[in-house]
């Protein structure tokens, strides 16, 4: 058994009963002669040594060795380890042990404060402890840190689904406490993952299904932004290879798309697209139209997409190539007039969902769009 101090992140009461697997008891108390800090350019925090402060937290008494290796397991892909500290609870002393940043990459910024944490980061961060438990006892700690990203970007598109809903008018009303999940496995996961579910829901006449198996493609939620100069009507598209493409047998795996990406970990989907064209095509963009969101093959993947309509400059020297080399993307971007670019929609060079959606959109919208530059 230990006595744990606990700072920082795990002191939010609902990222703590996940790590644990049940809601702890606690007292409040401080570390003396120390401060917590943000870690500089992270989302969680680190203590130093700074003499006449205190850094606040909880005290545990008697941790089992079991839970123990459960906070361990979590903390290890942050680059933190135990060691022993002295803490104060209620005026006491106690003999305790306390997770400390190891990592030389870890340097305090500005000072830690919880409920900033959890306004900005905490809704994300509570839904990858999720996922990063459900690997205690199948990853170690360096497999779950490779992990990180895709697990923080995964976790963001679950917070994405439950803060912006979409309408509900012409829909029945059943809702997502009409379906029990009896099972749920996770069959692989890496960039993406694939989960097998055993599901229950409540039919539209009110019965219940038997138990049904699906299996659920995993990805994260997603940008497009199609660039239009509306002063010389003509819009930006990208080619590159698809390897999706390949698993079908198309003879040609190379796509006309809009510049797309995944939405980053604590990302606006705005934030998302400007930075997506500055990577694939080295472009600025002006006002962006939200033109629709969407899932693209909801009978099988979670992929969620919001597609964008960007106001930009394109002359003829806005083409070129490029795509992150760390991405291993190789991206060629192009030109078209609006004439060109109805034409490929016309004969179906243009193949994909995103890009569909957008040249209906700007279709409907080009006139207006144009008008607006009018003088």
């Amino acid at each position: 058994m230990t006595n744990l101090f606990l700072y920082g992140t795990l002191c939010d009461a609902t990222l703590l009963k996940t790590v644990l697997g049940a809601s702890p008891s606690y007292e409040p108390a401080h570390l003396p002669d120390h401060q917590t800090y943000w870690v500089a350019g992270q989302h969680f925090p680190m203590i130093v040594p700074r003499e006449g402060a205190q850094a606040d937290g909880m005290f545990l008494r008697g941790v089992s060795d079991a839970q123990l290796d459960r906070i361990s397991f979590y903390e290890g892909p942050f680059a933190f380890d135990l060691q022993n500290c002295t803490v104060i609870s209620d005026g006491r002393k106690y003999d305790a042990r306390v997770y400390r940043a190891t990592s030389d990459a870890w340097h305090p910024g500005e000072i830690w404060n919880l409920v900033d944490w959890q306004d900005r980061f905490g809704p994300v961060r509570r839904e990858a402890a999720v996922e990063i438990m459900s690997y205690y006892g199948a990853l170690n700690a360096n497999e779950v840190a490779s992990r990180m990203t895709v697990i923080e970007t995964r976790a963001q598109a679950r917070v994405n689904a439950v803060s912006k809903p979409s309408p509900i008018d012409l829909r029945s009303g059943l809702a997502r406490d009409d379906v029990e999940i009896v099972d749920q496995r996770r069959i692989y996961s890496e960039f993406f993952a694939l989960d097998e579910l055993d599901v229950k829901y409540r039919h539209f006449d009110g019965g219940q299904s038997d138990l049904v198996e699906r299996a659920v493609f995993i990805a994260a939620d997603a940008v497009t932004v199609l660039p239009y100069d509306p002063v010389r009507d003509r819009v930006l598209l990208i080619e590159q290879f698809r390897a999706s493409l390949v698993s079908r047998n198309d003879p040609v795996p190379w796509l006309l798309e809009a510049i797309a990406g995944r939405i980053d970990p604590y990302e606006t989907p705005e934030a998302a697209a400007r930075r997506e064209a500055q990577e694939e095509a080295g472009i600025e963009l002006g006002a962006l139209h939200h033109m629709s969101s969407y899932y693209v093959s909801p009978g099988a993947a979670t992929e969620y997409i919001v597609s964008y309509l960007g106001i930009a400059d394109l002359p003829n020297d806005a083409a070129g190539f490029g795509g992150l080399e760390t991405e291993a993307e190789d991206i060629r971007a192009m030109v078209v007039s609006y004439d060109q670019f109805m034409g490929a929609l016309t004969s179906g060079e243009i193949s994909n969902a995103p890009l569909v959606i957008s040249a209906l959109w700007l279709a409907q919208n080009r006139a207006r769009l144009r008008a607006g530059t009018a003088g």
